[in-house]
């Protein structure tokens, strides 16, 4: 690779024509996707890449990391760009910084797919799951929060680690007037864990959730039904924490037995409870910051894992409630 003060040359080795256009997308999709993203200009000729721009050694470090993907001989998604550019902008402009990164990632081991966690966050929060009894996950919508806590918890379970996944939601309309739910229990709750559903299908296979479920291996309870039981060796979600009291909150936590972990995720910009009910998320960051055993991990805009796009909402909706806390 050649440096200049304003642009860099690098040959991607082996040159492999296949691997290339992989790379490059179709219709140098993939390219373009980086121009836009890092203010670069980049000209390609067989694997010789001339890119030009402020950007061009983040831009450098991001094409030599997908190049070492195409290896792996599947197709390189827009997302799997997105993340990648992502991982440059965090810390490392340096192609050997971003690849010691990716490295360095905790990967999620399921039976139909593997996770891998991006950036200092995610990997941060994945390694607290499994090495602390409560974890924390805090932050908003699109930072995975709630999908590497299902994943933490497939692995679990695929390793015999514990021997049931617990799904717990509270039934809180999001501003909307659902009216009566039809149907039994689960039927009720379903909807409310639908983004949970979608993950363990992802990872175990439509079939394979189905048994569990049957067999009470994977167990689905809203959260007024945890009241009064004791779960050991379990692997406990509460999802949409933002939206418990005081006290379903004290009351979920007092629930863990031994050789159970729990995860509790929730964006505290998101709260549905009636006004002037404070919540219990709120509350617990307050009172068990400190507390041996517990973990928290707090996402930002920055860690957002969606389309782009996702990211700047949600850093508009920040400054806006920021301006209007000093209102």
């Amino acid at each position: 690779m050649t440096d200049t003060s304003d642009f860099t040359s690098l040959t991607l080795e082996p040159s492999d024509s296949r691997r290339l256009a992989n790379l490059n997308g179709q219709f140098d999709g993939h390219l373009k996707q980086i121009e836009k993203r890092l203010g670069v200009q980049i000209l390609s000729r067989g694997n010789v890449y001339r890119i030009h721009g402020e950007g061009y050694a983040s831009a450098a470090a991001v094409i030599e990391q997908l190049y070492a993907l195409t290896a792996e001989g599947r197709e390189l998604t827009p997302d799997e760009v997105h993340l990648a550019i992502q991982e440059s902008n965090m810390d490392s402009p340096t192609a050997t910084d971003v690849k010691e990164a990716f490295d360095a990632i905790s990967i999620i081991r399921t039976k139909k797919c593997t996770v891998k966690p991006r950036g200092g966050n995610q990997q941060g929060y994945v390694a607290a799951v499994r090495t602390n009894d409560i974890n924390f996950g805090i932050g908003p919508a699109g930072t995975g929060k709630t999908y590497l806590a299902v994943a933490c918890a497939v692995e679990a379970l695929l390793k015999d680690e514990i021997e049931r996944i617990l799904l717990v939601r509270p039934a809180v309309e999001a501003g909307e007037k659902l009216g009566f739910l039809p149907g039994d229990l689960s039927q009720k709750v379903d909807p409310y864990l639908r983004p949970l559903y979608d993950a363990l299908y992802e990872m175990l296979g439509f079939e394979t959730v189905a048994k569990f479920i049957e067999r009470n291996v994977i167990e689905v309870a809203p959260l007024a039904y945890m009241r009064g039981r004791t779960l050991n060796n379990s692997f406990v979600i509460l999802d949409e924490s933002q939206n418990t009291t005081r006290e379903q909150m004290k009351m979920f936590l007092t629930r863990i037995g031994f050789g159970s972990t729990a995860v509790i995720t929730g964006d505290p910009s998101q709260i549905d409870l009636p006004r002037g009910q404070a919540s219990g998320l709120k509350h617990a960051i307050g009172i068990l910051d400190g507390v041996e055993g517990i973990s928290f991990t707090f996402f930002t805009a920055k860690d957002v894992v969606r389309h782009p796009i996702v990211q700047r909402i949600v850093e508009a909706y920040d400054r806006a409630e920021g301006n209007d806390n000093r209102d």
